[in-house]
């Protein structure tokens, strides 16, 4: 009997954890490399993670929170940690591209998985431009310390801060671009190298700034009470997107079913310690009144605390190649979350094809860098915060679903982790995760609801007509919607 192919069944059908491994392994020399190690992956999750989160949104952040800023950054911190334990079992059960696309394909549906890649294209176009707009302020802090001058407004911020265009933003944007469509080893080389840059930079900042550290910057500890502390986590958890960058890239790591579980957890207890010991610092190094407005923030407060003009000039510095870092990698992650949707027909076919020379999607990636440094240039930082959160925490919820539905669809996977203290994990996962969409603004909300419903067009005109799962279930007549596809 041949299959109802109604629309409930389109959105709802899903597609089997072997027909990705079977995808990921079909390639012929066509598909994606695994040229990157444990550490390589550490690195760009540290990459992905520590960058504009604590050079910039402590700006941001402290105004909302005061002090309590560090109770901010512990509960994004808390609720990384619990998602990254779920992040980590549905990486080594599904070590493929895609990330939470993928997961929720497998556990959810189509249409799951194809609003969650939508949220996760949102979420790193939008903090890969963010990230691209602070960076700019570091780097004319840095030529301001260097050489007297800084670039003329005008070009340095986008309309609503001052000025037209962001061009360095932008220009950052399309040379991570260039590096990227290099290939994913030599990128992942240039990220490490950065990353290891940006640690020693912090270190630097807590050596330092600890001895401006004054007790009496701390009260009042909480100004805006709970409200504010809440208010500011949700504004700082896009800085957490490294978890989901990690798990990117399944197809592309050795041995993935050890590597991708391993690389997140450790990314993630770097990540949370040196979040924890630059807010101390940075709180406790001036009152908390002063971070309004402050632009190059860590820089500005080593220049107080030293009275000297080198700590800051090192650390704009190291800001400029973090941020560099933070930049390539989320791009990284959002061509290969293109990558698989262009692979399983939820977007047109360019995005799945891969240069044999280099390994990598060129087009993909020349197609979200335009976008993304267009991003870059007209929209203000704080826009694109809100959006780059809500579109994380979207993610990670449907993650932690995931994992209690994968466990119960297929107790018997393969897993090279499990989530310790289920199923309490993941369902503490989802309350935290809501608890910091509830403190986002309405207007990210807004703009969210107006993505969620162009990506429902373009479903409902182009993706179920077109998707590869559809065209496997028409063909095999008769067989149920769990079975294997054919690659």
């Amino acid at each position: 009997m041949r299959l109802d192919v109604t629309l409930r069944h389109q959105l709802l059908r899903r597609k089997p954890v072997e027909a990705f491994l079977a995808d990921a392994e079909a390639a012929d020399g066509g598909g994606l490399r695994r040229t990157v190690g444990v550490f390589q992956l550490t690195m760009i999750g540290i990459g992905a993670t520590i960058g504009t989160g604590i050079f910039f949104a402590l700006n941001a952040a402290v105004p909302e929170a005061g002090p309590a800023v560090i109770l901010s950054f512990a509960i994004g911190a808390v609720t990384a940690a619990l998602t990254a334990l779920c992040y980590a079992e549905l990486a080594s059960a599904v070590p493929v591209s895609g990330s939470s696309y993928s997961y929720a394909y497998a556990t959810l549906g189509e249409f799951a998985a194809y609003a969650v890649g939508w949220c996760l294209l949102l979420e790193y176009a939008v903090s890969g431009a963010a990230i691209a707009v602070s960076w700019g302020q570091y780097l004319n802090d840095l030529t301001q310390r260097l050489f007297g001058v800084q670039m003329p407004a005008a070009i340095s911020a986008p309309p609503g801060d001052g000025g037209y265009l962001n061009l360095p933003g932008a220009v950052l944007v399309l040379l991570c671009c260039v590096l990227l469509v290099r290939g994913a080893k030599e990128s992942a080389m240039v990220n490490t190298v950065m990353v290891l840059l940006k640690l020693a930079v912090l270190a630097l900042f807590v050596v330092l700034g600890v001895t401006g550290f004054d007790s009496a910057n701390l009260h009042p500890f909480a100004p805006m009470g709970m409200a504010g502390i809440g208010a500011a986590a949700s504004t700082v958890f896009f800085s957490f997107i490294g978890l989901d960058a990690v798990s990117t890239a399944g197809e592309e790591v050795r041995n993935p079913r050890r590597t991708l579980p391993l690389a997140i957890i450790c990314a993630l207890l770097v990540v949370t310690t040196v979040y924890v010991l630059v807010a101390l610092v940075g709180v406790g190094a001036q009152p908390w009144t002063a971070f309004a407005g402050q632009e190059a923030g860590l820089s500005a407060i080593l220049a107080k605390v030293t009275g000297a003009g080198w700590p800051g000039v090192v650390l704009s510095a190291g800001a400029v190649l973090s941020i560099v870092s933070v930049t390539l990698v989320v791009l990284y992650g959002q061509t290969r979350i293109l990558y698989s949707m262009g692979r399983d027909g939820m977007l047109p076919a360019a995005f799945h094809r891969v240069d044999r020379r280099t390994g990598t999607p060129v087009l993909g990636t020349v197609i979200v860098g335009a976008f993304v440094a267009l991003m870059a240039a007209v929209f203000p930082l704080d826009i694109l915060a809100d959006l780059t959160s809500l579109g994380t925490l979207v993610a990670f919820t449907v993650v932690s679903a995931g994992v209690i539905i994968l466990r119960r669809r297929a107790p018997h996977l393969e897993r090279g982790f499990k989530v310790p203290g289920y199923p309490v994990v993941p369902v503490l996962s989802i309350a935290f995760c809501g608890y910091l969409l509830y403190g986002l603004p309405l207007p990210a909300y807004a703009m969210f609801a107006c993505w969620i419903a162009v990506a429902l067009a373009v479903y409902v005109l182009y993706s179920r007509h077109h998707s590869r799962l559809q065209a496997q279930m028409a063909k095999d007549e008769g067989e149920p919607e769990s079975a294997t596809l054919t690659p």
